[in-house]
């Protein structure tokens, strides 16, 4: 079960109770620095925000899941379906997903309307972004096939959850991009097309092995509460960026060096 810890000072999706292996959460926009438009927990360095909130959200949200921004592997995210395999901190460009069979090291993807999701397995996290371009290109069941690759279990021995992003209730797209999806997937009301990317995942992930039981969702939509969370089409695109955080617990240690990994 997932819950959105509403009364925290940095307030997030979190499972309950807390799994004892792993970290798992969602961010919102609350319990920041930032100013508006990105008030107030904006995690993303490429919106124009100050540097300096956004360092300090940063540490803010990670130092809340108890884990250390000198840990952190981030994704630089191309709208694909590339998963990498990390094993030190630092930036990955040219990836929508992450895994790490690493103890200590926290990975993320950025959303503002994009799904987040989360995979969690014996001895494996991962993240992964997909919008609908994302989704298009399998970044989903990509996700989960390299998770189970990097730790040989087969899906039904993985997690995955669906974080907050624009739901079918408010993701009107055109026709050109509806009709490259299954039509379980959209939703047509006075005429119009809504795109429905959890049950894109959905089935995704199912067709790729995973027990319909070992998904959740938060269920969660961005466009629909903007005290909660930032959207990319709500407010034009002006706004800020949640974090999708993904960890294997481990004892404290000092800092690791920043390096990059390897593409599965």
């Amino acid at each position: 079960m997932w819950n959105l810890d509403r009364d925290a000072p940095v307030p997030a999706w979190r499972p309950q109770p807390a799994d004892p292996a792993f970290v798992l959460a969602f961010s919102t926009r609350r319990g920041g620095a930032s100013a508006p438009p990105w008030d107030s927990l904006n995690l993303g360095l490429s919106v124009g925000d100050r540097p300096e909130a956004v360092a300090e959200n940063r540490a803010r949200l990670l130092g809340s899941l108890g884990l250390r921004l000198t840990s952190l592997a981030s994704a630089g995210q191309v709208h694909g379906a590339d998963a990498r395999l990390v094993s030190h901190p630092g930036h990955v460009s040219g990836c929508d997903a992450l895994l790490t069979v690493t103890p200590g090291i926290s990975l993320a993807v950025s959303t503002a309307d994009c799904m987040g999701l989360l995979y969690a397995a014996p001895g494996a996290v991962a993240v992964a972004h997909a919008g609908w371009r994302g989704a298009l290109a399998g970044a989903p069941a990509a996700t989960l096939r390299a998770l189970c690759a990097a730790v040989q279990l087969p899906p039904r021995r993985v997690r995955v959850v669906l974080g907050p992003c624009i739901r079918s209730c408010c993701y009107e797209v055109g026709s050109d991009v509806a009709r490259r999806f299954p039509a379980a997937a959209q939703r047509r009301a006075s005429g119009h097309l809504y795109l429905d990317l959890p049950a894109v995942a959905r089935l995704q992930l199912e067709e790729a092995g995973l027990p319909p039981e070992a998904l959740e969702d938060t269920g969660a939509c961005t466009a629909c509460e903007p005290y909660w969370y930032f959207s990319h089409r709500r407010d034009a695109g002006r706004t800020g960026r949640l974090w999708s955080v993904a960890a294997l617990k481990a004892p404290d240690s000092p800092p690791l060096p920043r390096r990059i990994g390897t593409t599965l």
